[in-house]
């Protein structure tokens, strides 16, 4: 009988905090994922938190947090680390505790960090940032902090009106960051070598180019409530002009991304191939604070990728843009990353696809990624509309894009629209309905038949678009509009999901409000609001107590304004003139197209130069030669081998889930380019076979995991190779050969031996249980599963009981190691959780068995 064993002094080694084993989710807080980078503090200038106002899987997934972390962490005297919102779980503890918000990498508070950056996605975060703040033991009003804290930045889209938070925050950067990020750490850096105070530093930031500083800015009131006068109180800076990254191919960009442990809501390598867009959109503020339109050239989105892959493990890269399929070199760069990827299973998608950018040659290339649901946003049902928001699209020409999608294998069309546009009628509800049905019917008769999902979301007027000055519906027109749309669709047998009309609501006040919103987002927080962009937390009854303890009437804000009316965000400038936004307006009341400028004459929007700042499209014709892939991973006929290695499982990775840990080791194995082969099947999975589960907080050195490899590879290559590319924690003990027809390690392990460190006079009282218990013939006690109590039997699990005065030994042939050291100890389980449990030795079942050939 062979065993493997190990110390127990693994209880030394360092663990994640107790209290993440009892929150959802513990991976969002501890930290060490491959990837993110910790700078001993002592030897940098600047320290930087990039604090994400979402929960941890949303703010991994924006490309922009990681693409400045590594623009900060590429410059020696910076350190840039991490922050995300704490779901209430996490905050409840924090505050039950005393505790400050902390970053991931180094765990020191937020309030000893030089900045605290937040970036500013979606205005239903906003309470989050407060929230934040106050969990950092900060001040959340800006004129209330002193010198010693942290300078508080927020830049993203919401920043082109931040006026909402103007109280809060000390600066904003206006427009692309990457560059501006470091310059401004720079000035942060000149200012704490001379000594500054506040005030001087805060001038010298506001004199960089993109700086929006809002104490630097006085706004007065008419008594009607509308602005009066926005007046700068530095002269030399009279307004902020917005930060362009004029040549993307230049600016640096994440080829190391982190690999998260837990799984993320965009869990896959993320590459932007454009920035900005120029299809003129008249509701889409993004086309119009992102121009121009730059596209990185093709052999840049290949090396990005060709990196990322390498160094991160993922088996799906995600082509980011406005409108993927409007990049210049997208069929080329396509046929070139599917012939390349396609033997080592990676699968690459296309989230944003305009109708007329399907090409045959695109739709070709496209059919052969996974298909899950295919995207189609029409936004308006009616031409007459389309026409009105710029949109471009024919009816014809989505239903066939739609029509090509269901005969190329996809079963499911998601249709995005819009109510609430400017002009917008009932006959343009009913043509809504009418395309949608056109598109399911599109589906009949093609294998497995069609199925249609219509997405609805309420139009919510954004500043710097042609649509700013125009009304958007109240809640009583959204809910009528809505139940119109439900009853209808229904009755072509359609599915129908809508955007909730509160959320929305919020959502239009705060897009165009001003800074009298401050104190009703103040008192939001203290009520209790937190994630309102999640309709699971979104408090409805306390925003409205907010805006009524504040005076404010929300329906002010989601009314028309006139043209000449001054506006909350008019002395920020997005590059795009109010001129050419209003002629856009006036344009869109008769219907009339503004055509794209990327390829055709220049629309006069204001932005470009045409000399740095400029449309940059990307040569298709200039991508290197089609690299096949190093590695196949064909079925058939091959000469397998299979390895069995025994693997730690300790330190922070201890907070992980099975599943967790399963997609942890699966990425390593693609990180140290292990042959291993797939599963047949439309959806193939690398062949790797692991042990039991462990409980949550248990650690181990001894768990146990086959992998099925072809070519073979020996298992002192697998050792070494695996080895280089798994985190702190995690270890390859030993690695053998396995017969391929061998027992799987589940089948192969007979006993498993756990350490429990002991507290107090425990051992004393150990004397007496462990004999009771071992003679006992049954030792029932009763777990809750699913929300139900089950009565189980501890007794038939355990082999072997022994204590000294430090350590817990249990030798078990099955069960939970957390339940019966909880009987043991007279304890619950969650105690025992937090204890330091350690799986220590396994011993193997003989068996017989032909290796193969």
């Amino acid at each position: 009988m062979r065993v493997v064993n190990a110390s127990c002094e693994i209880m030394k080694l360092m663990q994640p905090e107790t209290t993440f084993y009892q929150l959802n989710r513990p991976a969002r807080y501890s930290g060490g994922e491959l990837g993110s980078i910790v700078k001993d503090w002592a030897h940098v200038d600047v320290t930087v938190a990039l604090a994400f106002p979402d929960v941890y899987e949303v703010g991994m997934s924006h490309i922009g947090s990681a693409i400045l972390y590594q623009a900060l962490n590429n410059v020696p005297w910076i350190a840039a680390e991490r922050s995300y919102a704490p779901w209430p779980d996490r905050e409840q503890q924090l505050r039950g505790t005393n505790t400050s918000l902390t970053s991931l990498e180094t765990r020191r508070p937020l309030s000893e960090f030089d900045i605290v950056g937040f970036s500013l996605q979606y205005e239903l975060s906003y309470t989050n940032v407060l929230n934040m703040l106050d969990l950092a033991g900060l001040p959340i009003r800006a004129s209330e902090r002193s010198m010693q804290m942290p300078i508080i930045l927020v830049g993203g889209p919401c920043a082109f009106n931040p006026e909402p938070l103007a109280d809060f925050i000390d600066c904003a950067i206006i427009g692309d960051a990457e560059e501006a990020i470091v310059e401004f750490c720079s000035q942060v850096r000149e200012s704490k070598r001379l000594g500054e105070d506040r005030a001087k530093l805060l001038n010298r930031l506001a004199g960089l180019e993109g700086v929006y500083v809002p104490s630097h800015f006085s706004v007065t009131y008419e008594t009607d409530g509308r602005i009066k006068a926005i007046e700068p109180l530095n002269q030399n800076c009279l307004e902020v002009r917005r930060r362009v990254v004029a040549d993307l191919d230049k600016a640096p960009y994440p080829d190391h991304p982190i690999v998260p442990f837990m799984q993320t809501v965009h869990d896959r390598v993320a590459v932007e191939v454009a920035r900005g867009c120029t299809r003129g959109c008249r509701f889409c503020q993004a086309g119009y604070i992102y121009r121009p339109v730059r596209e990185r050239q093709p052999e840049t989105v290949r090396r990005l990728i060709d990196a990322a892959l390498r160094h991160s493990g993922y088996d799906e890269v995600s082509l980011l843009s406005l409108s993927t399929g409007d990049y210049s070199a997208i069929e080329t760069l396509m046929q070139n990353l599917m012939s390349c990827y396609a033997d080592q299973k990676v699968a690459i998608s296309l989230p944003s696809l305009r109708v007329g950018s399907l090409t045959p040659i695109l739709m070709e290339e496209i059919k052969k990624v996974r298909k899950t649901g295919f995207t189609l946003a029409p936004e308006a049902g009616s031409e007459r509309l389309r026409n009105v928001i710029n949109k471009g699209i024919r009816a014809e020409d989505l239903v066939k894009s739609a029509q090509a999608a269901f005969q190329l294998g996809w079963r499911l069309i998601k249709l995005y629209f819009m109510i609430g546009l400017p002009t917008e009628t009932e006959d343009d509800l009913n043509a809504l309905v009418d395309l949608a049905a056109q598109v399911k019917f599109t589906g009949k008769g093609t294998e497995g038949g069609a199925d249609v999902n219509v997405s609805v979301s309420t139009f919510v007027p954004k500043a710097h678009t042609p649509f700013q000055w125009d009304a958007q519906l109240s809640r009583e027109e959204t809910f009528a509009r809505q139940e119109f749309l439900r009853s209808n669709l229904k009755k072509k047998r359609l599915r129908f999901k809508w955007h909730d009309a509160n959320l929305s609501f919020l959502e239009g006040v705060f897009a165009r409000g001003d800074r009298r919103l401050g104190a009703v987002l103040e008192q939001a927080v203290k009520l209790g609001c937190r994630f309102d962009g999640w309709r699971d937390h979104f408090l409805w009854d306390h925003w409205q107590t907010a805006f009524a303890r504040t005076g404010v009437q929300p329906e002010w804000y989601l009314r028309a304004r006139e043209l000449e009316e001054l506006l909350p965000w008019d002395h920020i400038d997005c590059g795009v003139s109010k001129d050419f936004l209003r002629h856009e307006r006036q344009k869109a009341l008769v219907g009339e197209a503004t055509p794209d400028c990327r390829n055709g004459q220049c629309s006069q929007c204001g932005l470009c130069d045409f000399e740095t700042v400029r449309t940059r499209l990307a040569d298709r014709n200039v991508l290197a030669a089609l690299r096949q892939s190093e590695h196949t991973t064909a079925n058939g006929h091959l000469d397998l081998s299979k390895v069995r290695l025994t693997i730690t499982k300790t330190g922070r990775v201890v907070s992980l889930s099975h599943l967790e840990f399963m997609t942890l080791i699966k990425r390593a194995v693609r990180r140290a380019e292990l042959p291993i082969q797939f599963s047949s099947g439309y959806h193939p999975s690398p062949r790797i076979s692991f042990g039991d589960a462990l409980p949550l907080g248990v650690a181990s050195q001894a768990e146990i995991i086959d992998l099925t490899l072809s070519p073979p590879v020996t298992p002192h290559d697998v050792l070494s190779r695996l080895n280089r590319e798994l985190p702190n924690g995690v270890k390859v003990v030993t690695a053998v050969a396995w017969p391929r027809k061998g027992p799987s390690p589940s089948e192969s392990i007979e006993t498993a031996t756990y350490s429990v460190p002991l507290c107090g006079d425990e051992a004393r009282g150990l004397s007496k249980r462990i004999p009771s218990f071992l003679s006992a013939e049954q030792v029932l006690v009763t777990k809750r599963k699913k929300n139900r109590h089950a009565e189980v039997d501890l007794r038939p699990w355990v082999i072997k009981l022994s204590h000294d005065s430090s350590y817990l030994f249990m030798e078990m042939s099955a069960g939970s190691p957390l339940l019966v050291s909880a009987y043991l100890l007279e304890t619950d389980s969650e105690t025992i959780r937090g204890r330091g449990v350690c799986k220590t030795e396994i011993k193997f079942k003989e068996f017989n068995c032909q290796r193969s050939d």
